[in-house]
C-alpha cells in the first residue's frame, strides 16, 4: 500500500501492513519510492503518514483506545 509522508510529501510503500493497522504499534516499516533505485526499508512513526490524497490515517489504526474516547 502506498502512503505519503506528511512532512515531505514523499511516497512510501508500506512493507508491514500488520503494524500499520495495529493501533498499539506506533511505528511502521516502509520503503521510500523516490529515485530510480529502491531505498532500504526504514521504520517511521505512523503519525507522519497520510493517504496520497492528503487524508489522515483512520483513528482506529493509530489510537488503540479510540472507542473509550467516544463515550
Amino acid at each position: 500500500m502506498f502512503l505519503k509522508e506528511s512532512r515531505t510529501g514523499d511516497l512510501v510503500d508500506v512493507i508491514d501492513m500488520s503494524s500499520l493497522i495495529n493501533p498499539f504499534s506506533s511505528h511502521v516499516k516502509v520503503q521510500y519510492q523516490s529515485g530510480e533505485d529502491l531505498a532500504d526499508p526504514v521504520t517511521i512513526d505512523k503519525q507522519n503518514l497520510a493517504f496520497p490524497s492528503g487524508e489522515e490515517l483512520p483513528e482506529c489504526w493509530i489510537n488503540g483506545y479510540y472507542r473509550h474516547s467516544q463515550r
